[in-house]
């Protein structure tokens, strides 16, 4: 691999680093974010939660995956850049340019950042040349002074956990752009399947709105048809990503518009089309683990009183309304 380096110059100490206790970070350096979609772009956000044996960290070199192309670092107030660039093994689309080399190692040098300390360490860039989910490492050492070291480069064995692992890698999970599913347990279908019929019923419209950095409560909707002779009753909604699913109703109560939770479901009357929108039925995410993302899939089960279970995938629109489009398979 030919390789050449450009180094900078130290930037300026006037910026104020933002710091965190160590005791509210992971004990391993670890990506902020642990999932990302191909053919967009993508900050890899390093957390750096402790030094070596109580020293302070004054390098960190971490190593980029192929796959992870036209990375630019984020400098860093004390720290001086040095971006160590390669050859790709394979050649990326830069906006129509054809790209085969770039940076293939960044190294924030020459700083400090006690043990006590927490930081974070930025390079930005696009995850590129994806045909299925893949994990990508991105192997990391700290350096501290001259004869510490702590090195972050060991890889789980597929179908292995990393929290077997002494020294782990900070990993992402490769999601595919084209609407794939994060969740790779429900049955791998995405928004993109269409309808799906479980028995008499027809799920489709499925969407849910993005959230706001932070926030714990989400929405989703998606259209219920009953084709057949005989009524159902959507009883409960499951979904991973959340502590638990709601079923809510909007309606004028004296003048005022109010929203009450539904504990027995919603009724699926037979021959007719039910439909859960903003303003009226719907779904609420509630303890969400990461905030819905325009783009993504969310994955939900729903449990009918006697057409059984089907799982559905919900694509995320924008904050102001969903897509419409749904995913779903019967449960064996």
């Amino acid at each position: 691999m030919n390789k050449t380096r450009q180094t900078a110059l130290p930037i300026s100490l006037s910026l104020v680093l933002s710091l965190a206790t160590a005791g509210i970070a992971h004990a391993h350096a670890s990506l902020e974010t642990d999932s990302a979609q191909s053919e967009k772009s993508f900050k890899a956000v390093l957390q750096v939660p402790h030094g070596c044996d109580g020293k302070a960290t004054t390098e960190v070199q971490m190593k980029l995956p192929e796959g992870f192309v036209f990375a630019k670092p984020q400098p860093k107030p004390g720290w001086q850049l040095e971006i160590i660039k390669g050859d790709y093994q394979k050649t990326y689309d830069n906006h129509g340019e054809k790209v085969s080399s770039g940076p293939v190692e960044i190294r924030w040098k020459g700083g400090n950042l006690p043990d006590e300390f927490y930081d974070t360490f930025v390079v930005k860039g696009k995850i590129s040349g994806f045909d299925k989910e893949t994990v990508l490492a991105f192997p990391t050492v700290q350096l501290c002074g001259t004869d510490g070291k702590v090195v972050w480069d060991e890889v789980a064995a597929e179908g292995k956990s990393a929290h077997d692992l002494k020294s782990p890698a900070p990993t992402v999970t490769v999601t595919l752009a084209a609407g794939g599913d994060e969740h790779a347990g429900h049955g791998g279908k995405t928004a993109a399947d269409g309808p799906v019929k479980l028995g008499d019923l027809e799920i489709s419209g499925g969407a849910a709105k993005a959230m706001l950095p932070g926030a714990k409560v989400g929405g989703g909707f998606l259209t219920i048809k009953n084709g057949g002779d005989a009524d159902d009753r959507l009883v409960a909604v499951e979904s991973p990503v959340a502590g638990r699913v709601e079923i809510h109703e909007m309606a004028m109560e004296n003048d005022v518009m109010k929203m009450r939770k539904l504990d027995d479901g919603v009724a699926i009357p037979a021959g007719e089309t039910v439909e859960l929108k903003a303003g009226g039925l719907h779904l609420m995410f509630m303890q969400v683990s990461k905030p819905f993302a325009e783009g993504e899939t969310v994955p939900v089960t729903l449990v009918f009183e006697k057409a059984g279970k089907v799982d559905a995938t919900l694509a995320v629109g924008t904050a102001a309304g969903g897509a419409a489009a749904t995913g779903a398979h019967k449960h064996h």
